[in-house]
């Protein structure tokens, strides 16, 4: 922080509100939040079905010596996709290739290789300074005598899952990538700046095939199933200043004919049909239960009854106006379920749209509501208790249908990972392999658990404790660590972080279930980050231990040193007095806040490196410990003689915060990024910048003003 601070005084939300009317900052703060996360829903986009797609890393595989075995030495491949990015930046990427391989990005050659072995075991990892808008992707795939073949995408799959989109107008809205064979040596410029198919003079895959003998959409869709049914949905739009309308079109079997969900018009055989009906003025469901003839199956419409269709749903790279759920045995019965929103639960049918071998999925676009990952956790946890704390339903709601979002689809993303090699929701749900894609969201999933009962919830959380419980590696003591990391310098690692990454939810857990053996897991696990972590002579925790290494890095990172505390004040909170290991607990908790307290700079705020008051003052760590301090006095966890002391530093840290952290609009500053690690204090000062509204920070900062609030009351 510069002299002159994060933002000028007459900035601070302390120069319009006292720092003693905590009610209104929070509401501001919370406001804020939800004001530039709204509650959107997922993103509905066609991917066609074909070889090259995701792998669970959400890295795209082009595995084009499989899939072209015709293939020569020297014939080339081009795959080509687009890129959407908010703002201009750099972004993680990474490549493995097979073959002579380049990499054009916007018209300019990236990256590029020629294997000189058979497989090329490493993979490249590199940022990539992206533009606001599209960005256009070429891979150029030469074959060689060791084949043609790539792995391409994001290098941050838990944190960044790019999916890619069909870069041409045809497909506009489409995921995935389209590919084509050519000999020209300028293939790169061309595809970058036609981007029509018809232009080109190409032939674009994946494509539809279609049959010799046309039998009707639905016999194209699934084939002729005999004795079976199939539903196709549209919206009419009644435009006209009539109550009536007419419809025209041919039919290839007996067809029963639904508007808004009631029976309108019945077709016992093949042929026309002509008929009107009553319909106000707007727009309308009209359903159509179409069964399979004897040589075709479907229906079409003459253009002025086409004219009145609309889609029922908005799905990017949709064409027709009608979407198609089949295919059902003829006595199966009609479900209205099948046409309310998320459109997910619907066993193994789903909606598909007009296209051969397609299917209709949900992306999650949002930047934060509806995801599922540790930073939320906390953040959510925040308005869900200031929501109660000031009786406002509307966050309540909010943070609710947020949860549940993540919750009602975790079977559908489960599907759609193993259909289609990674999800396009819930990508850390659904691909559990450390506490931080589990233990936090967890947490506070069970917490809004009781405000109402959350479709998904309990199923979520056993799966949860499990992991937690008998998957997440562990040492020969038990205590938890990371055996694996998302990079090789993060194997066999012990981080300060993973106990807010499962000490809260084991607390809750019990809670749920009335069993006090994951409270005694909490406890152990804590205990045992004590002996690897604690560093006696500064009473403050070092930010990650080294397993191979068996040694400390030695570094007091700030919010390293918080999420400990945090998770000592989540235990201490529901751990009885008369618990075997409630003393030792409450001790660490003690000694720590003796080690913390030392460190408080002049504003009131801690430094991110704790020891160096010249590395910035941070706002997540000094919301951890105003949290936690005031828990403590309110508790009644402190000696007497030490309240007061606490109780000041709670209450100039939660000042400096407003005064220095948090800005009029209720933006919250100084709040550091995710971050790896390192034995050196330098990168936590200056590798690991700070930003605004990180949701790293939010959260716990409304945790803090909730807590004083307890204590004042």
């Amino acid at each position: 922080m510069s002299e002159k601070g994060y933002f000028l005084p007459n900035e601070s939300i302390n120069h319009y509100v006292a720092c003693s009317e905590i009610d209104k900052m929070a509401s501001v703060i919370a406001q804020n939040y939800i004001g530039n996360h709204p509650s959107l829903p997922p993103v509905y986009r066609i991917t066609r079905h074909s070889d090259i797609k995701k792998r669970a890393d959400h890295r795209y595989e082009f595995p084009f010596d499989q899939m072209l075995p015709e293939m020569n030495i020297g014939d080339k491949v081009y795959a080509w996709a687009k890129l959407w990015r908010d703002e201009k930046g750099s972004f993680p990427f990474s490549i493995r290739a097979t073959g002579k391989v380049k990499l054009f990005c916007n018209s300019i050659k990236v990256w590029s290789a020629a294997t000189d072995k058979s497989e090329n075991e490493v993979d490249t990892k590199w940022s990539l300074l992206l533009e606001k808008g599209w960005n256009h992707f070429i891979l150029e795939l030469e074959k060689d005598i060791h084949g043609c073949r790539a792995i391409f995408g994001t290098a941050n799959r838990k944190n960044q899952p790019f999916h890619f989109l069909a870069p041409t107008k045809e497909r506009d809205g489409e995921e995935g990538w389209i590919f084509t064979f050519s000999h020209q040596a300028d293939m790169n410029e061309v595809l970058f700046h036609s981007q029509l198919e018809k232009n080109s003079g190409l032939t674009w895959y994946p494509r539809e095939i279609k049959e010799d003998q046309y039998k009707g959409q639905l016999a194209e869709l699934y084939g002729m199933k005999k004795n079976s049914k199939a539903y196709a949905w549209t919206k009419l739009n009644n435009k006209s200043g009539r109550n009536s309308i007419t419809l025209s079109g041919y039919s290839y079997g007996r067809t029963s004919f639904l508007i808004n969900h009631q029976s309108v018009y019945d077709l016992i055989s093949e042929g026309d049909f002509t008929f009107s009906l009553e319909v106000p003025r707007g727009v309308h469901d009209l359903v159509i239960i179409s069964y399979c003839g004897e040589e075709a199956w479907g229906f079409t419409f003459t253009h002025d009854s086409q004219s009145l269709f609309q889609v029922p749903q908005q799905v990017k790279g949709l064409k027709s106006p009608w979407l198609y759920l089949g295919y059902f045995e003829q006595s199966e019965e009609f479900c209205l379920e099948w046409f309310q929103p998320p459109f997910l639960t619907l066993g193994n049918r789903r909606w598909i749209p007009e296209i051969k071998n397609a299917s209709i999925r949900p992306f999650l676009e949002n930047e934060h509501f509806g995801k599922w990952n540790y930073p939320l956790g906390v953040t959510l946890y925040g308005l869900l208790e200031i929501s109660a704390r000031f009786k406002r339903k509307d966050i309540e709601e909010y943070v609710l249908s947020h949860v549940e979002f993540a919750t009602s689809t975790y079977r559908y993303s489960l599907w759609d990972k193993e259909k289609f090699g990674a999800p396009g929701l819930n990508n850390q749900l659904a691909d559990i392999d450390s506490l931080d894609d589990c233990g936090s969201f967890g947490s506070l999933m069970l917490r809004a658990h009781r405000y109402r009962k959350l479709e998904g919830a309990e199923e979520i959380a056993d799966q949860i404790a499990d992991y937690i419980m008998n998957q997440q590696s562990r040492l020969n003591d038990r205590t938890l660590y990371r055996k694996f990391g998302v990079s090789p310098s993060m194997h066999q690692t012990m981080w300060c972080d993973d106990m807010y990454m499962s000490v809260p939810f084991l607390c809750q857990y019990a809670q749920l279930k009335g069993d006090n053996r994951f409270l005694d897991e909490a406890a152990r696990q804590l205990l045992l980050y004590k002996k690897y972590l604690y560093m006696e002579e500064l009473q403050l925790m070092s930010h990650v231990y080294h397993v191979k290494k068996e040694k400390r890095t030695n570094t007091p990172w700030g919010r390293a040193n918080g999420w400990v505390l945090f998770s000592l004040t989540e235990l201490l909170k529901v751990l009885d007095t008369d618990h075997d290991l409630y003393d030792d607990i409450h001790q660490f908790f003690i000694q720590l806040s003796e080690g913390i307290i030392k460190e408080q700079g002049e504003n009131g705020l801690w430094s991110q490196v704790l020891t160096d008051r010249e590395s910035y003052e941070e706002a997540s760590c000094t919301a951890m410990f105003v949290y936690a301090f005031s828990a403590g006095v309110r508790l009644g966890w402190f000696q007497d003689s030490e309240k007061n002391r606490y109780l000041n530093a709670a209450i100039d840290g939660w000042n400096g915060l407003c005064q220095k952290a948090i800005d009029k609009g209720g933006n919250i500053f100084a709040i550091c990024k995710g971050s790896s690690y390192s034995f050196s204090n330098h990168y936590y000062k200056y590798d690991l910048p700070w930003k605004i509204n990180d949701p790293h920070g939010v959260g716990i900062v409304l945790l803090a003003a909730n807590e004083i609030l307890e204590y004042l009351e």
